[in-house]
This record gives C-alpha cells, sequence and structure tokens, in this order.
C-alpha cells in the first residue's frame, strides 16, 4: 500500500521539473519572448571555437602587424618633417621588383605596398621602380641604367640613345636650377629572384661593353644554278617576285622576344677592365624578404605564414628603415670575416648547397651576397627548375649560382639600422618615445573613436588645427 501510494507523487515532481519556468512579469508585459537559455550542442560548440580560435589568431596578428609598422614609420618620420630649399627635390631610391616563379607581378606589387610603401610614404622619400614581369627583365634594365650613366660621364659609344620622358623633365629641372638633394641613396631588391638579377645586372652594367654584341653571323646559302643554262650564258635565274605586302613585312626588323641578351658572361668577368667612371664604393643596397609560396599540398605551411604576418612586417619594416635612414653601412664581407662581426653571424649560419651532378663543378665562392634570402628558393615551383630542352645552354639568371667579381664585390655596401635607432625603435613600442621633435598625442577611448568614425563627433586634434574666423558680416555692430 505504501508504494502504491508514493508512485503518483514521483510522477508530478518530474512533470514539474520539465515543465518551463514563468515567464518574468516585466518582461511578458513589453511583449517579449519567454527566452529558454541552455548550452549549446556539442556540434555547435565546435563551430564556436574553430570559428573563435580562427578569429582571435587573425585579429592578434593583424593588430601585433599594425603594430610593427607603426613603430618602424614612426622612426623614420621625423624625415617627412625636414625642410628642404626650393630649388632641391627628395631623395630618390630605387626599388627592385619581379614577378615571382611561377606566379605574376601583381603579387610581388602586393608585397611590397603592403609592407615596403608605408614606411616609404612615412619618410616622404620619392622612389623608382624598375619592375621585371619574366626572368632577366630586371637584369637588362639595371644594366642599360648602369650603361647610360657610363655614356653620361664620356665613356666612347657608338649607341645613340632616344631621350625618355624621365631624360626631358631632369634637363628642364637642370636649366632652372633644381637639384636633387645630396645624400646617399640606395636599391631596395625584392626576393632572392630579384635579388640575383640585381647582381647579374650589376657586374654587366660595369664590365661589359657599351656597344651591344654582334650578332652571330648566319651562313649564306648557296644558290643551285639550274644545268640547263649555258656555260657562255650572262643570263641569271631570277627570283620569283614576291607580293609588296611579303616585301614590307621583310624590311621590317623583327622584334626580338623576351629581355636583352647580356652583353658579358660570368665566365669573362676576370678579363674585363673597370671603366674609369665607377666609384670607388656602390649605392648601398638591402635585400627584402619576399615569402612566396605555392601549391595546394602546401596549404598547412601558406596558413601558419598567413597567421604570422607580423613577423614579415617587423623584419621587412627594420630593412627598409635602415635604408631611408642611411645612417649605418657596412660592406659586404666573406666568410673568413664573419666572426669578427657580430652583424653577420646570421649570415655564416647559412651554407650554399652542394653542387648536383648536372651542374657544372664551380669553385665554391664564400661571399656574403651569395648567402641572401637563399632560403627562399626552397619555396619556388618546381616548373622554374626545368631546363629550356630547345636552348640548353641558355643562361638562368634565377637557377644559375651567384657569379661575382671581387673588384664590383668588394666595392657593395649594405645599410643596417644602428644601435641606437634600434634602441630608439623598442622605446617607441615601448611607448615612452615618440617621433623626433613631436609628442605623442593624447589616447582616445574606443568609444570617443567610433563617435567621431560616424559623424556624431570632432577630433580634438583637427578642431586645435580649425581657423577661427571673427564677424564677417558686422552683426556685432563693430
Amino acid at each position: 500500500m505504501s508504494e502504491s501510494s508514493n508512485a503518483p507523487p514521483a510522477s508530478g515532481e518530474a512533470a514539474a521539473k520539465s515543465a518551463p519556468r514563468p515567464q518574468n512579469p516585466a518582461m511578458k508585459m513589453m511583449g517579449m519572448p519567454n527566452f529558454r537559455f541552455k548550452l549549446p550542442s556539442r556540434n555547435w560548440l565546435i563551430f564556436f571555437a574553430v570559428t573563435g580560435s580562427w578569429t582571435a589568431a587573425v585579429v592578434y596578428d593583424r593588430r601585433e602587424k599594425r603594430r610593427a609598422q607603426k613603430k618602424w614609420c614612426d622612426l623614420v618620420a621625423h624625415i617627412a618633417k625636414e625642410s628642404l630649399p626650393v630649388e632641391e627635390t627628395r631623395r630618390k631610391l630605387t626599388v627592385f621588383l619581379a614577378a615571382p616563379p611561377g606566379d605574376g607581378l601583381r603579387t610581388a606589387r602586393e608585397h611590397f605596398k603592403e609592407y615596403v610603401k608605408p614606411i616609404l610614404v612615412a619618410a616622404a622619400l620619392d622612389y623608382n621602380v624598375i619592375e621585371g614581369r619574366r626572368e632577366g627583365d630586371v637584369r637588362a634594365a639595371f644594366a642599360e641604367q648602369i650603361r647610360k650613366q657610363r655614356r653620361a660621364a664620356g665613356e666612347a659609344s657608338t649607341v645613340i640613345a632616344e631621350p625618355t620622358s624621365e631624360d626631358i623633365i631632369a634637363d628642364a629641372r637642370k636649366s632652372t636650377g633644381v637639384r636633387e638633394e645630396p645624400g646617399p641613396k640606395g636599391d631596395l631588391v625584392i626576393g632572392r629572384h630579384t635579388w640575383k638579377e640585381y647582381i647579374r645586372g650589376l657586374h654587366e652594367g660595369w664590365l661589359g661593353p657599351l656597344d651591344p654584341p654582334q650578332p652571330p653571323v648566319e651562313e649564306i646559302a648557296v644558290i643551285d644554278v639550274p644545268e640547263t643554262l649555258a656555260e657562255g650564258s650572262t643570263d641569271t635565274p631570277s627570283a620569283p617576285e614576291q607580293p609588296e605586302e611579303k616585301k614590307e613585312e621583310e624590311k621590317k626588323p623583327a622584334k626580338p622576344i623576351g629581355p636583352t641578351p647580356a652583353y658579358v658572361a660570368p665566365a669573362d668577368y676576370s678579363s674585363q677592365n673597370l671603366p674609369p667612371s665607377i666609384p670607388q664604393s656602390l649605392d648601398g643596397s638591402v635585400p627584402i624578404t619576399f615569402p612566396h609560396l605555392l601549391g595546394f599540398l602546401n596549404t598547412p605551411i601558406r596558413i601558419y605564414r598567413y597567421l604570422n604576418q607580423r613577423h614579415v612586417a617587423d623584419t621587412v619594416g627594420r630593412d627598409v628603415a635602415a635604408l631611408v635612414l642611411a645612417s649605418y653601412t657596412r660592406p659586404y664581407t666573406d666568410s673568413s670575416s664573419f666572426g669578427s662581426d657580430p652583424d653577420l653571424s646570421a649570415a655564416s649560419n647559412t651554407t650554399l648547397p652542394p653542387p648536383s651532378a648536372d651542374s657544372p663543378q664551380e669553385p665554391l665562392s664564400t661571399y656574403e651576397q651569395q648567402s641572401q634570402l637563399e632560403h627562399e628558393e626552397r619555396d619556388w615551383h618546381k616548373s622554374v627548375r626545368k631546363t629550356d630542352e630547345a636552348n640548353p645552354d641558355k643562361e638562368r639568371e634565377w637557377l644559375n649560382p651567384i657569379a661575382l667579381d671581387p673588384r664590383i664585390a668588394s666595392r657593395m655596401q649594405r645599410y643596417i639600422v644602428s644601435p641606437e635607432e634600434e634602441a630608439r625603435a623598442q622605446r617607441i613600442d615601448q611607448g615612452a618615445e615618440y617621433i623626433i621633435g613631436e609628442e605623442r598625442p593624447p589616447h582616445i577611448p574606443l568609444w570617443q573613436r567610433a563617435w567621431i568614425k560616424y559623424g556624431y563627433g570632432e577630433d580634438p586634434e583637427v578642431a586645435k588645427r580649425k581657423p577661427i574666423l571673427g564677424n564677417l558680416d558686422g552683426e556685432d555692430g563693430i
């Protein structure tokens, strides 16, 4: 009897627990639905965890990336505040960029605009870009620029250069007394493949001839005289008449496909004499890292690099700031002096790969220029390593090892950030220092920045710069 009497209350308690809780009367009067808060299901928890982790990683990386770029931009921003005389133009740098192996030029331009250009803009420096869409374009353009410089210095040449728009502007500025800002210039080279072409063009421009090499002499075809011709006759067989359109096509010179062939081979460097116009030290250069990886199977590595762009921004920002400041330079040296200079310890850790059986056995050089950005060659697409079956002896600037002449290599120098500038950059990053000659602006809370951004307020710094106009209509009777 006791068991039967206790059964109904047990079922009633279970029903009471399963019944929904009554809604708050105030919420009910406002017309709000009766929300039942509960934990999401297992699948939703997995989804929120994955998307939340990815979003947090991307937001953190982009915030640190902007912080690193701002640090190096503030380090060089005082150069933009320096006044120049009216007859001087801003110091101009040269940027070398080429399409990465297996891809187009757009990716190289995006890398320049994302990591390099903000620092150049912060310093208000002018720059000239030499681009290359194919292998050898940068080499040919840079070598021609050096040859043009040698011709302007007075070296004899039979080449008649056509004036370009840049030459016309330079002549106009010279006639009006406008000159360039005195100071060191520099070359900024983006990527290992561009660095190889830069070194090749540097040697070709200074060691090669000013006149283009003579094309190979074609064999003259012997015309067979028909046997029906008599021995004593003076008549010669006439060629069949061609239409006028074909004759005009033959008169037009065929346009060369690809970049201009090299004027001098790397094997002939030692036999060439230095031109009299070569300076004792060449313009400083800075190789900029350009991580670029293709392929579906490399997706995990590409994801890791996508989430770690802050390291690339910090590395590239340091190198570009060193070129912009141009306060500390050192010559490129060989591996024998790596131990004496702490700045060269990173270059000593990189080793050149052993020569393969297919490549010619050449003596292994120990110049520092050969090991710059060497790790990027592992990421090049396999299509670049294919040799041309029609012309197997064709020179490949990207695949062939870097050949250096001691006379040119000893004149090259590299810009680096001085220890004083490095310490100031750390203080800027920590908030202890700001741009030289300026005070750090006050911190604006997030709600106030959003209030100003969406048009409901005014930036206090902008309000300080607004002109205060007096009573223009005379309403006060003045």
